[in-house]
């Protein structure tokens, strides 16, 4: 069977045998996958450093036609990023985003935009985005992927037009107006200054940056993740604090 080329970023692995690895790549083509690297463990392999977690490379992978791990033969880094190593805060935020792409997303389901963001993301840490920032901005691209793309330009419960105060609901993944609050279990209050953000990231145009990242905005997205996950992603401790 021949093997065949992918673009990947590396999102998990565990150690295999003395001297294999099981990686766990996002990749563009086919989605989250599972391969065995054999010789993966080794100093001198065709694997070089490509298993560095958030790494970008280019794979040969020969896929099982059934049940049973993928095999990998070669990997080639083709991006890394260094900030990772040198700020905590982004690398919590790298972390968040290797759990999202782990948990929400299945195997051979392929994401090429998500793919595209998370790479995009990673980019904009090394280049000094806020690490908050770049969180949020992956957690919309992550919902929208997934089927719960926010409703931000009308109540999410009756589609009515939302006026006065701005509230959030986790369960609808978006905001209600005024009469749905009922309906709106552990909706946030949202400031004009969130508001107004997440309706620029909304329709695609610059939103730009914050000086001092909101905490209602923060509750409110981590709040939607949580509830699409059905859990609370182990990560958000480390990049938002403590619940």
């Amino acid at each position: 069977m021949a093997a065949e080329a992918a673009i990947g970023l590396v999102i998990g692995g565990s150690d295999w045998s003395e001297s294999s690895r099981i990686v766990t790549l996002f990749t563009r083509e086919w989605g989250k996958v599972r391969a065995l690297a054999k010789g993966g463990r080794r100093l001198r392999s065709n694997f070089e450093i490509a298993f560095d977690l958030l790494t970008v490379c280019r794979v040969m992978v020969i896929r099982k036609s059934q049940s049973g791990l993928d095999l990998l033969t070669e990997a080639r880094v083709e991006e890394r990023f260094s900030v990772l190593r040198r700020r905590l805060a982004a690398l919590y935020v790298g972390y968040y985003m290797a759990e999202l792409l782990t948990e929400g997303t299945q195997e051979y389901d392929p994401h090429p935009a998500l793919f595209d963001r998370a790479v995009a993301q990673l980019r904009a840490l090394e280049q000094g985005m806020a690490p908050l920032q770049v969180a949020s901005e992956f957690e919309l691209a992550w919902l929208a992927e997934l089927g719960y793309r926010p409703r931000v330009d009308a109540c999410a419960v009756c589609g009515g037009r939302a006026e006065g105060e701005v509230l959030w609901s986790p369960s609808a993944a978006g905001m209600v107006c005024r009469h749905c609050r009922a309906e709106a279990r552990g909706a946030v209050r949202l400031t004009s200054a969130s508001w107004q953000w997440l309706q620029a990231q909304s329709s695609g145009q610059p939103a730009g940056n914050l000086t001092s990242w909101p905490a209602d905005l923060r509750a409110a997205l981590s709040l939607t993740v949580t509830h699409v996950l059905g859990r609370r992603p182990k990560m958000l401790r480390y990049v938002d604090g403590p619940s």
